[in-house]
């Protein structure tokens, strides 16, 4: 299969309508999105979303109820073995043999995709360079440090020189700056080998290096764009007010400076142009009610409360079979 350029038109991923049921619940509900070859895309969303889901379709590890998925031109109610071969995939739980160098977790992983010989050696000593691990070849995967571990499974995610990369949370369990460097490694790959990354994720800071995003909400895909697209369309700054009374301070506000206060867990939060002269403004007309107020940048947290009306991390899942 051939490789798009990163950015143009050429569709890695179509999905329309995709939904997926476990029993009565729905999991997915008319999921539609599409991501161009070479892009990294991120599925920001709280457990619950629906984010394992669409990613185990995805994968190929199980069908849909309904909808249309076509991957790098195929079908997936087609031929599944074709639609295999462009794929690479990391999983959100480690597939690495600790008990195995990391040599050759590479070179086994290899042989399930009919690698043999010097071919496979080169490609995978190639991989291990540029991640940074030829120096760990000969080590046991399980004294490397999380991080390096995350990098063995990217390698064998790699190692099939797939067009479409699948990431399922692959930075859980890291500490941040190890994030971030699994993240930069992914930016490499995408520029130096052209492959379209598609990964799921909780973290803000990682949504926020992928190309576009779409936040997922109890199966329901609420928004798509680049992070600063999204963030622009919070009308200015957002302003938190904590209250005695929020209810009826949220009445006051109204009827005092318009608009629409939204009350999410007792806090009170609008969105204004320059927040911090709004704020001053509260204290100064309701000096006995107001008893905090915060203001900032909006986040891709503010842009997930701003459609959704809730808190990112308040969500839970609704019921068993999947996420």
């Amino acid at each position: 299969m051939s490789r798009g350029a990163p950015g143009t038109g050429t569709a890695a991923v179509e999905v329309e309508g995709l939904r997926h049921l476990y029993g009565s619940r729905e999991a997915l509900a008319g999921v539609t999105f599409r991501v161009s070859r070479g892009e990294i895309f991120g599925f920001l969303g709280p457990n619950g979303g629906g984010k394992t889901t669409l990613f185990k379709i995805l994968a190929t590890l199980m069908p849909p109820t309904g909808g249309t998925v076509r991957l790098l031109g195929r079908d997936l109610q087609g031929d599944l073995r074709a639609v295999r071969r462009g794929l690479g995939v990391v999983f959100q739980r480690a597939s690495v043999d600790p008990k195995l160098t990391v040599a050759e977790n590479l070179r086994h992983h290899g042989h399930l995709y009919g690698l043999r010989g010097p071919a496979l050696r080169a490609q995978g000593h190639a991989l291990l360079t540029r991640l940074g691990l030829a120096d760990r070849a000969a080590d046991l995967v399980e004294t490397l440090s999380g991080g390096l571990q995350r990098r063995v499974e990217l390698a064998k995610g790699l190692l099939p020189r797939p067009d479409l990369l699948l990431l399922d949370e692959p930075t859980t369990g890291l500490d941040p700056g190890a994030r971030r460097d699994f993240m930069a490694h992914l930016h490499e790959r995408r520029a130096g080998d052209g492959v379209t990354i598609l990964l799921t994720t909780h973290f803000f800071e990682e949504a926020e290096r992928c190309d576009r995003i779409g936040i997922l909400h109890r199966g329901r895909l609420v928004a798509t764009g680049a992070p600063e697209d999204l963030k622009g369309r919070i009308g200015g700054d957002v302003v938190e007010v904590r209250a005695k009374d929020p209810e009826g301070l949220r009445k006051q506000i109204r009827e005092r400076f318009g608009g629409e206060p939204v009350l999410v867990d007792g806090t009170l939060r609008l969105e204004r142009p320059r927040g911090h002269e709004f704020a001053r403004e509260l204290v100064e007309a309701f000096p006995g009610e107001v008893q905090g107020v915060t203001f900032g940048k909006p986040t891709l947290e503010d842009v997930f409360v701003h459609l959704t009306g809730h808190r990112f991390w308040g969500e839970a899942p609704t019921g068993g079979g999947g996420t």
